[in-house]
């Protein structure tokens, strides 16, 4: 009876918007099938029709070659990750103290200052190339790491989220905590910050996602190939293997990896993160 009850409350236009959005899904995931699949086939069996999913024999030699081969993904990897983590550290950081005075101190101009801040997204990265490389020979930071890391540790986006995620929460822990003599540190520190764990997490990933797949800042301000992230290692061995499409998938399988694992791992965290941040505006 409780089943038959629950089934009726089932709305058709609800299940219609289910079926679509697994067929979005599935549409969007065939071409990840298809190239982790194609990674592990022979050369002649990549154009094969009908797709062949599961290869009958499982070939490594492709995934071995990215790993192992004269320029190997280990490197890149190496490099992606240092300057995807202390990036979105950084960033996760300086964007909760930013959005903490934006939404907790009350302060003159402070609603116009942010919105000057924010209109600042609609300047195109691309504009800013030159001004960064001219900033960056006279730092002495041009053809290294912090050349990516230091301009990646601010994010107007994660300013604005963790703006909004702190407004939700009530000011009534605030001024109970001020009526107690503690400062704004203090309530940062003890209070706000264990309250926006779900934001905080949801904005890490988003940036380590960034930073990952970051292939314009990382083309125009690297040049030594010891540096190269793996956006620019996969964009080398595709320009080098130009006809080796096993290895070209079994690089790309390898280049999101991380982003599986990271998006696995906190795709709960992402969904109540920006829920909680569009509650109050």
């Amino acid at each position: 009876m409780e089943v038959k009850k629950r089934l009726s409350i089932v709305q058709p236009g609800s299940l219609l918007i289910t079926i679509i959005m697994l067929a979005l899904a599935i549409v969007m995931i065939i071409p990840f099938l298809w190239m982790i699949s194609t990674s592990l086939k022979t050369p002649m069996e990549v154009f094969k029709y009908p797709i062949e999913w599961i290869p009958s024999n499982l070939t490594w030699e492709h995934h071995q070659k990215v790993w192992s081969g004269a320029k190997s993904f280990g490197t890149y990897y190496w490099n992606s990750l240092k300057i995807s983590i202390i990036g979105m550290v950084g960033a996760t950081f300086l964007s909760a103290f930013a959005a903490y005075g934006f939404a907790r101190i009350d302060f003159k101009g402070r609603n116009t200052l942010f919105l000057l801040y924010l209109s600042m997204m609609m300047i195109p990265p691309q504009v800013l190339f030159v001004p960064k490389f001219i900033m960056f020979e006279w730092a002495g930071i041009y053809n290294t790491h912090w050349a990516l890391i230091l301009p990646g540790m601010f994010t107007i986006f994660g300013v604005f989220m963790l703006r909004q995620f702190f407004l939700s929460i009530p000011n009534e822990i605030s001024e109970s905590a001020f009526i107690d003599g503690a400062g704004h540190f203090r309530i940062f520190f003890r209070l706000i910050l264990p309250l926006a764990k779900p934001a905080l997490a949801t904005l890490a990933i988003i940036d380590f996602s960034w930073q990952w797949n970051d292939y314009e800042n990382a083309l125009v301000f690297l040049i030594d190939e010891d540096l190269y992230t793996v956006p620019l290692g996969l964009q080398n061995f595709i320009l080098e293997n130009t006809v080796d499409y096993n290895g070209m998938m079994a690089a790309a399988s390898a280049g999101i990896i991380p982003m599986i694992i990271v998006f696995a791992v906190g795709q709960r965290y992402i969904i109540q993160g920006l829920t909680n941040s569009a509650v109050k505006g």
